[in-house]
């Protein structure tokens, strides 16, 4: 790290991630290693020595001023042992010691048996606190290093489990087409199979994933009582449905499910012989969002599931953020890693879930298609996953395309394709390199995504080399009624590109490269090439250099 990055790490300010400490008087061995601990407990990050909380740098105390005598500080006085990495960093104002703490899959403590994590307050600064122990499960499940779900509760029998919620199980196995040879087993059997309960001492006990699926209201409120969901419908600031649940997974999946359907407003498309409904928001997507926040969401922590439909969409909410390696960069992508390993088997077993555990592309597909905005998680944080669906007016002219591109293949469009065809309906005019983030894939499969819908007809390209540019086809714009804005966006043969950039010279004097590219809607790279093309022609002649450089006509 150098002077620079030191001032743009400083410039960030404290966060949950980052941490500065006063020393001009010495900061104590322990409140270092409390630092320290708190950091690596949690998402890990720098822990900056020499640095008052404002960020203005005061500088190492002596003492302080070896880098391999602070890394070695911290390996004798944690438990077990952390390895950092430390390095000096001069500033204008004095040395300042760069600690880097990684974060650790090991609950790790001072050599005193101190625990500590941080969090972030009300007003957005961050705080140390301890780390109690009923939280270290919250933590191994984040990292997938322990099932909550399949803890036993030996204060429980089976037989005091709901016989009415098995019944109801075997009938959405029926309903939802879940693991048929399940229906032949006995109701222990079926209990065994699916992990519902487990012997201890020869005695059945349910796991928490049967309590929640078989428990009756009063158990789960009295073993669970982290187990709530929301369904809420506003209108403008007026609440119309408020209405909370505790009951058993499938008894709340189903009532909520009715609920939802209730909300569900449905039009018609024809397509050749067949009409196609184009509901405001998309059963399956629901279906897998809902399931998905009961099978993720975080059981050690309180706060209930939110459902919520407001004007402008839904909103989908449940306590506990990603588990660790999922970010909204690889939610497409990322193998699949509940926090609850037990629960989500169940409800692909049963058949509430996608088996595949790619519900996540059900989601994406469910608004793509009908040409709405993709699901946005940008609100989702440590402690929460936010998916906000959006119900804007679905494009007709968009889901005719897929649907008749569909017919032609019998077989569904490829996510990729779904999310680059919606990028360019929305934002006209693309490189592969803008398209990669929204597909989440390497710039080689999403070529070969683009290549695809090119042979289909759907997708144009334009220039060669790293500056090719991707539109919708004329014939996609021409279907839609919007022939000019495929000219717009298409832009121009090389021949046109030519005259205009002679025309525009003949009319203002001269002409700077960037005038090109906006003229022409060409890049660098190609504008550069069309200038070289007439230069070399007679046509035109530079003058300058650089930034300065213009063109004019050649007499």
């Amino acid at each position: 790290m150098d002077k620079e990055s030191l001032k743009q790490l400083i410039a960030q300010g404290e966060s949950l991630t980052m941490e500065f400490k006063s020393d001009t008087k010495r900061l104590s061995d322990r409140e270092l290693i409390v630092a320290v601990v708190a950091l690596a407990n949690t998402e890990g990050g720098y822990l900056l020595l020499g640095v008052e909380d404002d960020g203005t740098i005061t500088g190492l105390h002596p003492e302080h001023q070896d880098a391999v005598g602070l890394t070695a500080l911290v390996a004798n006085k944690t438990n077990p042992s952390l390895a950092v990495t430390a390095e000096n960093i001069s500033s204008d104002n004095g040395l300042v010691a760069s600690i880097h703490v990684p974060k650790s899959k090991a609950i790790v403590s001072t050599s005193e048996g101190l625990l500590q994590r941080r969090r972030l307050m009300a007003n957005g600064k961050p705080e140390a606190i301890p780390f109690y122990p009923h939280e270290f499960m919250q933590r191994q499940s984040t990292l997938g290093l322990a099932d909550p779900s399949a803890i036993v509760l030996t204060s429980i029998n089976a037989e005091e489990l709901n016989p009415l919620e098995r019944e109801r199980m075997r009938q959405a196995i029926r309903r939802y087409g879940g693991d048929a040879t399940l229906l032949a087993l006995s109701d222990e059997e079926l209990d065994g199979a699916l992990g519902l309960t487990t012997q201890v001492e020869g005695i059945r006990h349910p796991t928490l994933a049967g309590l929640l699926f078989l428990g009756r209201e009063e158990m789960l409120r009295l073993s669970v009582p982290s187990h709530e969901v929301a369904f809420q419908v506003l209108e403008g600031t007026d609440v119309r449905v408020n209405e909370f649940f505790r009951k058993p997974l499938l008894q709340t999946f189903e009532e909520i499910e009715q609920l939802f359907k209730a909300r569900v407003v449905e039009q018609e498309l024809e397509v050749g012989l067949f009409r196609v409904p184009v509901p405001n928001f998309d059963r399956r997507a629901f279906r897998e969002a809902f399931v998905n926040a009961l099978v993720h969401r975080d059981y050690s922590r309180l706060g209930a599931i939110h459902v919520r439909i407001e004007n402008d969409g839904m909103t989908i909410s449940n306590p506990g953020g990603f588990v660790e390696g999922v970010t909204i960069d690889n939610l497409l992508v990322t193998e699949p890693r509940p926090r609850n390993p037990l629960l989500a088997d169940i409800t692909k077993r049963i058949g509430l879930s996608e088996r595949t555990g790619r519900g996540i592309d059900r989601i994406f597909e469910g608004l793509l298609r009908y040409g709405r905005p993709a699901p946005d998680y940008g609100r989702s944080d440590s402690t929460s996953v936010v998916l906000r669906v959006s119900n804007t007016e679905a494009d007709m002219e968009f889901l005719k395309l897929v649907l008749n591109q569909e017919a032609r293949t019998q077989r569904a469009m490829p996510l990729d394709s779904l999310i680059i065809m919606s990028r360019l309906r929305e934002e006209r005019r693309l490189t592969t390199t803008d398209l990669v983030p929204s597909t989440q894939k390497s710039e080689q499969e999403t070529r070969s995504a683009l290549e695809g819908l090119m042979e289909a007809g759907l997708v144009e390209a334009h220039g060669t080399g790293r500056g090719r540019t991707y539109t919708l086809s004329a014939k996609m714009y021409s279907k839609a009624g919007q022939k000019a804005a495929y000219v717009r966006q298409a832009g121009f043969d090389p021949i046109q590109q030519e005259q205009m950039v002679l025309n525009y010279i003949d009319k203002h004097g001269s002409i700077k490269r960037a005038e090109v590219m906006e003229l022409c809607r060409i890049t660098h790279n190609q504008a550069y090439k069309l200038l070289s093309k007439l230069k070399k022609r007679d046509h035109i002649r530079l003058i300058g250099e650089r930034k300065s450089a213009i063109y004019k006509r050649k007499r």
